[in-house]
């Protein structure tokens, strides 16, 4: 039967086949990617900038044509003809034109507008709003009763600027194209009569365009950093958001694999067990030769290897029931007040005669004053199991293991396994302490195992609060101590220094 293999590689965890679920995160980086892709040499946002200066035109719709509107009856009223009307009418329309237009690029997509022509038509509406102003400034009055006229269109015009200046810094070059025409005309004007307030106004106006130039640049430059901050955020959110996406995919995964994985270890540890179990009774019936004597000893031999076999298979389907259970949460505790002195020799005791048949001395080293420790009895007996027949394992022949229980710095009680083996070397720690990893002294020379004893050490101990250190030097030997905290002791007593302990210790 040939491998099936997915669809879809490990390293992309959101499945591109499932559109539905990927659908807001699609779109919200369309989105991000059109603002970004809006940017002019990486520097100016074109669009952006024409959508700015369109919003900012229409908001300010009604502040040149009310001023156009003051100037025409204020005309009226000092004399000025027909032709002042005409004027405001040109000039409206003018205006009229570049908001309707403004209006227009505003309720379009970014995406779909053309920042070159905009661009153009924007500069071509500006200069006819310039050429109304040149003909304000055009604008005679032989019967007006008012003094100095050229001065009041010098304000005028300052004011137009001002207000120009304001409401289209987005677009730059629209100041120049609006009151360039304008100004040049105001100095001819000035030039022909030569009067002194004439020649000051015409000074005054010709630098005040570069002035409010300068300011409408440095708005510009102000809404260009905007506009990159929020681009910037955006795509920071477009990140986040397909970063969500891609946890929430992961995590839907890792569940229908922890549903499979719960449901294979529900059916395959009863499917297991029931023929494991016929297997260890009948092969030990056969070893100890209970039914009568084997002739052949040979099978009698064959007979230990398969219940040695079965019992280590077994042995290993119970270490991974257990580590699921406690990944699981379904690991309770029956937590009661216990002796750890008492449960590690009991331990040491137990694996005794396994220590014996390699010549491997165990050293006890325990403090006779700890109180009791509310735990749970198996889970404790389980964690000295572990690292006893841990130590036992990777010491050689003739070799010493230290076992120590004792106090820590901050109040609580330990149990400490050193022995003096092969060690591990530093850059494997994180492998032995994962789940199935074995180091590579591990692999050549120790007996067979699951590689599941430290982790499952490590759970147990996170589960009462506790714990867990894993010290070892290459050709030295390892320590491993489990930790139980200062909550878990039941007679509290005052913490002890750290110096003190070392000494003790």
């Amino acid at each position: 039967m040939p491998l099936q293999r997915s669809n879809t590689a490990d390293k992309f965890i959101v499945d591109r086949r499932k559109r539905h679920r990927n659908s807001d995160v699609a779109r919200a980086v369309r989105k991000t990617r059109d603002r970004l892709s809006q940017q002019a040499g990486n520097l100016d946002f074109d669009r952006e900038l024409l959508k700015l200066h369109a919003r900012a035109m229409t908001t300010g719709a009604v502040v040149i044509p009310l001023l156009v509107l003051a100037i025409a009856a204020a005309g009226r009223l000092a004399g000025v003809g027909n032709e002042i009307g005409l004027w405001a009418l040109f000039t409206l329309t003018c205006y009229t034109t570049v908001v309707f237009m403004a209006r227009r690029i505003d309720r379009t997509e970014a995406s779909e507008l053309n920042a070159l022509q905009t661009r153009r038509e924007f500069l071509v509406g500006h200069f006819l709003c310039g050429l109304g102003w040149a003909w304000f400034v055009w604008l005679g009055c032989g019967a007006c009763e008012v003094d100095q006229l050229h001065a009041v269109k010098a304000v005028v015009l300052l004011s137009a600027m001002a207000g120009t200046a304001l409401t289209a810094s987005s677009l730059s070059g629209a100041l120049l194209a609006t009151f360039a025409v304008p100004v040049a005309f105001y100095v001819y004007a000035a030039t022909r009569s030569w009067m002194p307030v004439e020649a000051i106004m015409a000074a005054l106006l010709v630098l005040s365009l570069p002035f409010f130039a300068y300011v409408a640049r440095h708005i510009n430059h102000a809404s260009l950093v905007l506009l990159s901050f929020r681009s910037e955020k955006d795509a920071l959110i477009a990140e986040v958001e397909t970063a969500k996406s891609m946890s929430d995919e992961a995590r839907r995964r890792a569940e229908d694999a922890n549903l499979a994985k719960s449901r294979f270890l529900a059916s395959m540890s009863h499917e297991l067990r029931t023929p494991l179990n016929a297997i260890l009774g009948f092969s030990e019936v056969m070893a100890n030769e209970v039914l009568g004597p084997m002739s052949n000893p040979t099978y009698r031999d064959y007979a230990h290897d398969v219940h040695d076999s079965g019992q280590h298979l077994l042995d290993l389907i119970n270490e991974i029931l257990d580590l699921s259970r406690i990944e699981a949460g379904r690991y309770q505790l029956n937590e009661e007040p216990v002796m750890l002195l008492n449960i590690v020799e009991d331990c040491c005791h137990m694996m005794e005669l396994k220590a014996r048949n390699k010549d491997i001395r165990l050293v006890q080293d325990f403090e006779q004053t700890l109180p009791r420790l509310f735990a749970d009895e198996r889970a404790v007996r389980q964690i000295a199991l572990n690292l006893l027949s841990n130590a036992i394992k990777f010491t050689a022949t003739g070799g010493e293991i230290r076992v120590r229980v004792g106090w820590t710095a901050g109040g609580g009680q330990y149990i400490s396994i050193k022995d003096n083996g092969p060690g591990i070397p530093e850059d494997e720690i994180p492998v032995v302490l994962s789940a199935f990893g074995q180091g590579s002294i591990a692999i050549k020379s120790a007996e067979q195992g699951t590689g599941l004893g430290l982790p499952i050490v490590q759970a147990l101990l996170a589960m009462h609060g506790g714990e867990f250190e894993l010290h070892s030097k290459l050709r030295e030997g390892t320590e491993a101590i489990a930790i139980f905290p200062l909550s878990r002791v039941m007679e509290e007593l005052p913490a002890l220094p750290t110096a003190a302990v070392a000494a003790r210790r």
